[in-house]
């Protein structure tokens, strides 16, 4: 059963399965209260949205669980990133904070204004309050469900990047077909062959470039190995068209990609 709440879905898989699909940039939600807080114009709302949101990665998600023997877990925001992102560090040790893409954005991807209030105002905390704590809550009590049931976790994080760079972005950085964001404490060998060879056909495959890393529950960061976790980065002309349409064939595709990852995970689980 599909456990739900405001601002993310939690969908249950097999009790057997230590796996997570991770889906935190797909939504495109702004609450009313939110929508009225930013600076910009509708227009420019629009194109802030297509360029932030990883359009239909949780259609990918939801085809690499269907095509799984054993049905993997998800967890899929439902808010926008331009709400909270739940993918950064909600303090000043954050990188992208100077660029205003911290945990609450106060610039648009191309640098202008998104934001009035700073990212230690009364609402930005009040947003990371009802918003950013309780995701992560749920992603650390889901990875913690799965290593007390089966023992290990493998964390699938799912996420996409437009062709051109954004202005916050290094242009001198390969954009590959598909980046597989690795990291060296959760990031297994086996992980990352396997991602790699699996996203070979897809064309031009590069590790940590133009993003890196992968995201892991900050309680269970670096300190245990018991987790796995990759990040599947795939650049949008791979499965959407010109107008940001996905195409069901590239979905289905990438979605079986995914779920032809997720079987080592059980061969390993005692490494």
């Amino acid at each position: 059963m599909n456990t739900s709440t405001q601002t993310f879905r939690v969908l249950t898989g097999d009790a057997s399965s230590p796996v997570i699909l991770h889906v935190p940039h797909s939504s495109r939600h702004i609450p009313p209260d939110v929508r009225d807080s930013l600076l910009v114009s509708d227009a420019a709302l629009t194109a802030e949205l297509d360029e932030s949101v990883d359009t239909a990665t949780d259609l990918i998600a939801c085809e690499a669980a269907r095509r799984c023997e054993v049905t993997p877990w998800q967890l899929v925001n439902e808010t926008s990133r331009i709400v909270v992102d739940p993918e950064r560090f909600p303090d000043e040790s954050e990188p992208m904070n100077a660029h205003g893409r911290g945990a609450i954005y106060t610039r648009c991807a191309d640098g202008s204004p998104l934001r009035a209030d700073e990212p230690d105002s009364g609402a930005a905390r009040s947003l990371l309050a009802e918003v950013f704590d309780p995701y992560a809550q749920a992603m650390t009590d889901l990875t913690q469900d799965r290593l007390d049931t089966t023992g290990t976790a493998l964390i699938i994080d799912i996420h996409s990047y437009p062709t051109r760079p954004s202005g916050f972005e290094d242009p001198a950085l390969e954009r590959p077909a598909i980046c597989i964001g690795t990291d060296d404490f959760h990031t297994p060998q086996w992980l990352r062959d396997k991602a790699f060879d699996t996203f070979s056909g897809f064309g031009s495959v590069a590790e940590n470039t133009p993003y890196a890393g992968c995201y892991v529950p900050l309680r269970f960061y670096r300190s245990d190995r018991r987790i796995s976790a990759i990040m599947i980065e795939v650049r949008r002309d791979v499965y959407l068209d010109e107008r940001l349409r996905e195409r069901a064939d590239a979905v289905g595709e990438l979605g079986e990609a995914i779920a032809a990852v997720i079987p080592a995970a059980g061969s390993h689980a005692s490494d």
